[in-house]
């Protein structure tokens, strides 16, 4: 088990949280909460030791010429794929957009 850290800068906080995924064979969780104004700040626990890499550059690939908004992102990770881990967050960011 490893837990990662990440930090983006990021607009105002949402309203909204948002549960999305299940722990499980090749899958995951996202719990997403309103965060402090103008930082995204990400918490990876993963099953997966040594993918620090593969989480920045996928994180770095999301937020890349936008401004989320503020959130406290909790993941935990039992090997889902990158495009698990996309599907997940994207999830989590339209459920919060719904007040």
């Amino acid at each position: 088990m490893e837990t990662l850290s990440f930090e983006f800068p990021a607009g105002q906080p949402p309203k909204g949280r948002a549960l999305v995924g299940v722990v499980g064979s090749g899958d995951l969780e996202v719990l997403l909460e309103p965060g402090s104004p103008g930082k995204l700040s990400i918490q990876v626990v993963t099953s997966v030791n040594g993918a620090s890499l593969r989480w920045k550059h996928l994180f770095e690939r999301m937020f890349d010429g936008q401004t989320p908004p503020a959130l406290s992102i909790d993941i935990h990770d039992f090997g889902a794929t990158p495009g698990v881990v996309r599907l997940r967050l994207e999830q989590g960011f339209e459920e919060i957009g719904h007040d």
